[in-house]
């Protein structure tokens, strides 16, 4: 469901709905393998730069079908308009896009391609960025489990009551702390900070969640998983960069 890759679909029923929100890393774990392999391949033909970080930016949206940017763009476009809190929900549902989602897509791209072309083909480096991969879903399945829904009816309401909420929390946590156990030692302080801007993104995510839209929506999550991933990048390049310059 969170991934364009073809595979046998299920019978959705309560019952195997139940733990599908701790299965949402594994969707993490394909895109890190995906990103991997490409830089592995890029490193071993010496891609030219921008070559390299398209291919860096683009994978995850190809591997996902981009149903994240989907949701990234409604949520842009709801919070772009100022208006009531029945305003920005009505927002979400329409399917055309406004023009601040066009914008915000675009700023989007430009600063991923940026941060993957900054981005050293280093064993630290890439391995930080395929373990946030997880790490992102992980929070996000986490949210949904733990935060107010907005409404009654979609995508994350139909996921969050099919499962027993404080079971997945657990769940997830645990996935969580293990993906930090790697990523925080192969880091170091790359490592750290990438956990910080996870954290703050997530903080970000509630507040917005909860003062804009009286909880969270599929949309939102969407939109928290894509601030998330750039927020992280960015994080690791900047204490890469820093780094550098202090060695």
């Amino acid at each position: 469901m969170f991934s364009a890759i073809p595979v046998p679909q299920p019978q959705w029923n309560e019952r195997n709905m139940r733990y599908a929100l701790c299965a949402f890393p594994l969707v993490g774990v394909v895109c890190a393998l995906a990103f991997g392999v490409w830089g592995w391949a890029a490193a071993a033909l010496d891609l030219p730069v921008l070559l390299r970080a398209a291919g860096f930016c683009l994978l995850p949206v190809w591997l996902t079908g981009g149903i994240h940017l989907d949701g990234y763009a409604d949520t842009c476009d709801a919070l772009a308009s100022y208006g009531d809190r029945d305003k920005r929900l009505a927002i979400l549902k329409d399917p055309h896009c406004g023009a601040f989602a066009v914008i915000r897509l675009c700023s989007w791209f430009v600063a991923d391609l940026a941060l993957c072309a900054a981005l050293p083909l280093t064993i630290e480096a890439v391995g930080c960025m395929q373990l946030a991969f997880v790490l992102e879903r992980a929070l996000s399945g986490w949210a949904v489990a733990a935060l107010p829904l907005a409404k009654h009816t979609g995508l994350a309401h139909t996921f969050a009551q099919a499962a027993p909420r404080r079971r997945a929390r657990l769940v997830l946590t645990g996935e969580i702390l293990l993906t930090l156990m790697v990523l925080v030692p192969l880091g170091g302080v790359s490592g750290w900070a990438m956990l910080a801007a996870a954290l703050a993104a997530l903080w970000r995510y509630a507040a917005v969640a909860r003062r804009d839209f009286g909880g969270i929506t599929g949309d939102l999550a969407g939109w928290f998983l894509q601030r998330c991933e750039l927020w992280m990048l960015g994080a690791l390049v900047a204490a890469q960069l820093l780094e550098r310059y202090l060695a």
